[in-house]
């Protein structure tokens, strides 16, 4: 065989080994792109988003779209020919798979946590939005969840209403680990608490729940370090003096939050927050207001303005990111708290557009 043939044979061999290669060897990267993104003021696979009952609702306009990032699931390995076409792609971005699932977290625990994360968004969503309106809304303490196999189990129960510890009385979350880690592993400390099953009783009924009983527990030693914990997670549970109804299947994590306390605002009150305008934006919101940054910012900025959105209001944390590559007629808002992004909604609907909190270099 002459040795150009030889030599074309040996490079066309070896392509084919090469490509194979890229199909059949999984890389530890995940894909992410634009996902869907859902208007909070109107419908959902045939049903509103968001329903307000027991309370006078007024109609909107316009759109005020939720955003999503698209992602590769936690058991997918992607090959390299795929990981380069990522890479190549402008609107898609390809990341390390432990940014997306750390630890090894399975496809369930990533459901499960996303699901959680999504509906304290929820929560989260309607006392934002209702305390901006100045609508009461009471709040307690409860148990979140029992980790298996600790000295709660059995002995405390998610929704449990958590009173006091050690006399001392229990105000916000982050206090219950406050008085149970001044305690050594091996102490016994005193929750006081309403079991579940009377909270949830009181609630149906309209009022606080009331009386209670004491649950002694030993601590133990966390796993990670030299900690006294009793194996809860403790949360924060609302009463609302209406019903706020938010449905939204196949989306998870706690970024749609910021538009869902926007559309709830608008949908109680007369004032029709966008004037028409299509509206897009992202952001976590905690129960007093406040916007927190999210992940994919770049993907939820095209995915936006793809579906036809002038505006995004973005968490102030995120604004440097997502001002590198705005997709071509998006303006980006700056928001830090509902007030903020209320404001700005404001400017929009006048069109005072030029005097608009915009993120630096756009």
């Amino acid at each position: 065989m002459p040795r150009r043939t030889a030599t074309m044979l040996a490079s066309t061999l070896m392509l084919i080994a090469l490509l194979c290669a890229g199909v059949l060897i999984p890389v530890p990267y995940s894909e992410m792109s634009p996902g869907p993104t859902v208007n909070t003021l109107g419908e959902h696979s045939g049903e509103p988003v968001l329903n307000v009952s027991g309370r006078k609702t007024y109609p909107t306009s316009g759109n005020l779209n939720m955003t999503t990032v698209r992602v590769t699931g936690a058991d997918y390995r992607m090959n390299l020919v795929e990981a380069v076409n990522g890479w190549l792609s402008g609107d898609d971005a390809v990341v390390p798979h432990d940014t997306l699932y750390p630890a090894g977290q399975t496809a369930e625990q990533a459901d499960q946590e996303n699901a959680e994360e999504f509906s304290n968004s929820q929560e989260s969503a309607k006392t934002a939005a209702l305390r901006e309106l100045g609508i009461p809304v009471t709040s307690r303490v409860v148990v979140a969840s029992v980790v298996k196999d600790s000295p709660s189990q059995g002995r405390l129960h998610a929704g449990d209403v958590i009173r006091s510890v050690d006399g001392h009385r229990v105000r916000k979350p982050a206090d219950v680990a406050a008085f149970v880690t001044r305690h050594d592993p091996g102490d016994r400390v005193v929750f006081e608490i309403v079991p579940v099953k009377a909270a949830a009783a009181a609630e149906k009924a309209g009022r606080e729940p009331r009386g209670g009983k004491q649950v002694v527990l030993t601590t133990t030693k966390a796993p990670e370090d030299s900690r006294a914990i009793v194996g809860i997670q403790a949360g924060t549970d609302h009463t609302y003096p209406f019903e706020i109804d938010i449905k939204l299947a196949d989306v998870g994590g706690p970024s749609a939050g910021l538009m869902f306390a926007l559309g709830i605002v608008d949908k109680l009150t007369p004032q029709d927050l966008t004037g028409g305008r299509f509206v897009a934006g992202t952001g976590t919101i905690e129960d007093n207001g406040k916007v927190g940054p999210i992940g994919g910012i770049g993907m939820k900025t095209v995915g936006a303005r793809d579906k036809g959105a002038e505006f995004f209001l973005t968490p102030k944390a995120n604004c440097s990111t997502a001002a590198r590559n705005v997709p071509d007629g998006l303006t980006l808002v700056k928001v830090g708290t509902i007030k903020d992004a209320l404001g700005a909604l404001a400017k929009i609907r006048s069109g005072d557009t030029a005097g608009l909190p915009r993120c630096a270099g756009t």
